[in-house]
């Protein structure tokens, strides 16, 4: 039976991307233990997180000058090219302008900038730092 050679390139670029995701896992398993980057495991923290009294960024307040202090925070930290991808990611949580800083950092330098960046925005009245440096 004749389908036409759209069909056929069809068919085929699907058997090549499954032959390639079932290529993935061996060529994994192939690198060995040394290049095996280790899963991040924060069961801790989100049990920890589960209980409610931890600040989490649902909790982000909706009022205005809370939403714009959360973005003239992140925009302070994302501007900065020295801090790591981590602290680029950094949550920012405000609430009646309190600032919540949560996450890990590469260094405690990195923690000081960030939470010095974030007292520095107009409208912040506190900051709780809570960020974490990094054990890796």
């Amino acid at each position: 039976m004749y389908y036409g050679t759209g069909t056929r390139r069809a068919v085929t670029g699907a058997v090549l991307v499954l032959a390639a995701a079932l290529a993935l896992p061996a060529a994994a398993t192939e690198r060995g233990a040394a290049d095996a980057t280790p899963r991040a495991d924060d069961t801790g923290r989100n049990v920890r997180d589960r209980d409610g009294k931890t600040l989490t960024p649902q909790k982000q307040s909706n009022d205005k000058s809370d939403v714009e202090v959360t973005r003239r925070v992140r925009q302070a930290i994302v501007k900065d090219g020295t801090l790591s991808t981590d602290a680029h990611n950094v949550k920012i949580i405000t609430q009646n302008g309190i600032v919540t800083l949560r996450g890990p950092v590469d260094t405690a330098e990195e923690r000081a900038a960030i939470a010095a960046k974030a007292r520095r925005v107009a409208g912040v009245k506190k900051v709780d730092d809570q960020l974490e440096v990094s054990t890796r």
